[in-house]
């Protein structure tokens, strides 16, 4: 009897040429999973596509919702972004995805899983961890991983065996792409040196090509969720989508970094994410809003460890669950609304409120309605002093400076 795999399809040449070749090398049958995740593709002829190449079932899954509500939108509890730059958009989806392949290999009876995933890239750990994490019994066959083949090669072979390539100038770009962003790498993005080419852009315009006058939005959070855009309620991915056109148009939205892979190397990176960059600034802000200090302080500690669990996939680990649970008990408080300002690149946040908000203006004001104790502050600096004052008095002769 024949094994069986599920292999993660997308329709490109590597994971086409994938199809036949796991069929020679483990003389397997081969189920295809292609999910819709935002990639503004057509599904229907990359699932016709895999039929035509070979594997036995095309499966196709709609998956823009669960990809949003379940993990993006998670991530954007925790203000994701990694190194400060990169909002996690593929980083993000290789769990959801991996989760399926396993998912669907129990549902058919496979004996192995398999993805594209080169050595040289994060994707193949975040891959390989949810599988295992999932289903450890469960074989796991890279193609790419195993099979090092240059793009000549992988074209010969698809010409030999039948398999369609695509006709026309190949992009230099190396791109992922999904509703919460497009990464960038690849070609002249290498060179470190240079400004990346307007042609890498597809999402948002150049700052300078912008419009001239700005435009504001206001984004409103119920339970640490965004649901509504300028007023209007709307579906997770009805949200996005025109949160990315709107941002995006205004030139909000780019980032360029030398980035620290997981697998030891350094890579330039080039990203795009009109829509996640101004969630996160307005979800942070509030945040600030309505959480004490001294937790808004130490949720930003949690942000960075959870940003640094997805970026190596850690999505499933007991310490990312825990950090769930941790948001969780102040979610019901991330509630209200922000403005934010967009124009020439650069999204400011302009107003906020929230019915948690901790903003007492008789407190901040410095006008006739202040009813802030004055007389309490020099008590007070004198409490807070104390510790400092008796450690430079305990050493004597210390110098203090």
């Amino acid at each position: 009897m024949k094994k069986r795999v599920i292999l993660a399809y997308s329709g490109g040449l590597d994971t086409s040429v994938a199809i036949k070749w796991l069929q020679e090398k483990y003389d397997s049958e081969v189920i295809t999973l292609t999910v819709d995740i935002g990639q503004g593709e057509e599904i229907e002829p990359i699932v016709e596509k895999a039929r035509n190449v070979g594997a036995i079932k095309a499966i196709a899954l709609d998956l823009r919702r669960e990809f949003l509500t379940d993990y993006a939108f998670k991530a954007l509890r925790a203000n994701c972004t990694y190194e400060y730059n990169y909002h996690l958009s593929a980083a993000l989806s290789r769990p959801l995805i991996a989760s399926y392949l396993v998912k669907l290999a129990k549902e058919h009876n496979a004996s192995a899983v398999s993805h594209g995933c080169t050595a040289k890239g994060n994707d193949q750990v975040r891959f390989d961890l949810t599988i295992k994490t999932l289903k450890e019994d469960l074989a796991i066959w890279a193609p790419m991983r195993e099979w090092v083949m240059t793009r000549e090669e992988e074209i010969d072979y698809a010409q030999k065996n039948n398999i369609p390539v695509p006709v026309g100038k190949k992009s230099p770009f190396s791109i992922d792409l999904n509703l919460w962003g497009r990464s960038i790498e690849a070609g002249p993005i290498e060179d470190i040196e240079k400004e990346p080419p307007e042609e890498a852009f597809h999402l948002v315009v150049s700052p300078e090509k912008a419009p001239d006058k700005p435009e504001y939005v206001e984004i409103e959070f119920e339970n640490n969720v965004p649901v509504r855009l300028n007023s209007n309620e709307m579906k997770p991915e009805e949200l996005v989508e025109k949160l990315n056109k709107i941002a995006g148009s205004h030139g909000v939205g780019r980032s360029d970094m030398v980035e620290n892979r997981l697998v030891g190397i350094k890579t330039r990176e080039v990203y795009e994410a009109p829509a996640a960059t101004v969630l996160v600034k307005a979800h942070r802000d509030l945040e600030s809003l309505v959480l004490p200090r001294d937790l808004y302080h130490f949720k930003s500690l949690i942000d960075e460890k959870y940003s640094c669990l997805i970026y190596d996939g850690l999505w499933f680990s007991p310490l990312k669950n825990a950090l769930d649970s941790f948001i969780d008990s102040f979610s019901e408080r991330i509630t209200g609304k922000v403005k934010i300002k967009l124009y020439k690149g650069n999204a400011t946040v302009v107003g906020r409120s929230s019915p948690y908000s901790m903003y007492q203006k008789d407190l901040a004001t410095y006008g006739q309605n202040d009813s802030f104790i004055h007389n309490s502050a020099v008590g007070f600096i004198d409490i807070f002093s104390l510790p400092n004052r008796v450690y430079y008095r305990a050493g004597h002769n210390e110098k203090r400076f």
